[in-house]
């Protein structure tokens, strides 16, 4: 069963709610982690995050100790495993990485998935477990998981990139709009991880996150497109340097918000899709009506589906924009249900 982030969130919404746990697969840098949290914070729950790739069988079953008579021993918790004991409030614990993890780790954690107890320690209802790691074939150090270990989660679900549902994070997290634009045009480089021995990346969509936060250091340009390769793979940065050189040469998007009625209209896809992610990034109350009217001459144009887009990205920045003029103009217009359809 394969997911995309916005699917799983919804999935995790629904397990969470119910108590049940679930076991989350996929590439490296697809974003599971990142969406366990988003889905914690959503759901108001704490969380508690465990690495059983470096973990010992005691820190899921509790420590060897003696009692005062020194005639009888029990297990003593400690770490995350006493937080989830002591757990008042609704909590996730987060078992990342847990395909990586020795067999004799996943051992421990077998009777806590299912019986939620331990040497005679009893996990409170309020904990819901949720657990995620990469594929064999990944090459992430992965060796499987024990039969009776995957058997205790409800689900097993894989994670797939999802240029929409990326996009959505992306304009909420601060990267730029060429960024979003180049990937919008790129889809297929959103994610194309290629387990490999050399030390290079893949682009995925943690290593685009980094080069937006290389792409905000300014760097020379030579540096910046070595460390950029670094991040992503030469192949992919260059593509990008390309792509963002090419947006400088568009008409400014000052000058469509200035002029709307005459300002050029790109003829190229790459083109239009840097200027409709541009103008969404700079939608708001002030501006959405000047963007309609340039959006209303790129329908003319036959390039509906540009406008679609930038509206859908538009109100993905700012929901308040549904409650404009403008947006009931455009749902009315020529491609109303498509607007309707894709920004819901």
């Amino acid at each position: 069963m394969t997911l995309n982030p916005t699917q799983l969130l919804q999935t995790l919404a629904a397990f969470i709610l119910a108590r049940m746990s679930i076991l989350i697969t996929g590439a490296p840098g697809v974003g599971k982690s990142e969406i366990v949290t988003q889905a914690a914070l959503t759901a108001q729950h704490d969380l508690i995050i465990s690495h059983p790739a470096v973990s010992d069988p005691t820190d899921f079953k509790g420590l060897p100790w003696p009692d005062a008579n020194k005639k009888s021993a029990g297990f003593i918790p400690f770490g995350e495993f006493d937080k989830a004991l002591r757990a008042t409030v609704p909590t996730i614990w987060f078992f990342d990485d847990l395909g990586q993890s020795s067999p004799a780790v996943q051992a421990a954690c077998m009777q806590l998935f299912l019986a939620r107890r331990v040497n005679g320690h009893i996990l409170p209802d309020c904990v819901t477990f949720v657990a995620a790691t990469n594929r064999r074939t990944d090459r992430a150090g992965v060796s499987g998981i024990l039969e009776p270990v995957k058997s205790r989660f409800a689900s097993i679900v894989e994670l797939e990139a999802d240029i929409d549902s990326w996009c959505n994070w992306a304009f909420q997290n601060g990267i730029s709009a060429t960024l979003i634009a180049f990937l919008r045009y790129r889809d297929e480089l959103l994610s194309k991880f290629v387990p490999t021995a050399d030390l290079t990346n893949s682009p995925c969509p943690r290593t685009w996150s980094h080069v937006s936060r290389i792409e905000a250091l300014n760097l020379p340009q030579t540096i910046e497109s070595t460390v950029m390769g670094g991040a992503v793979g030469d192949g992919a940065a260059t593509e990008y340097l390309a792509f963002r050189q090419m947006v400088k040469s568009l008409v400014n998007i000052d000058a469509i918000l200035l002029d709307p009625t005459k300002a050029a209209i790109p003829t190229r896809p790459d083109q239009l899709y840097a200027t409709m992610v541009g103008l969404a990034g700079r939608a708001n109350a002030q501006t959405f009506n000047r963007i309609g009217t340039y959006l209303n001459r790129v329908i003319d144009a036959q390039k509906g589906e540009f406008a679609v887009l930038c509206v859908r990205d538009a109100i993905r920045r700012d929901n308040g924009l549904l409650n404009t003029d403008t947006f009931n103009k455009l749902s009315c217009g020529p491609i109303g249900q498509l607007i309707s359809g894709k920004v819901n």
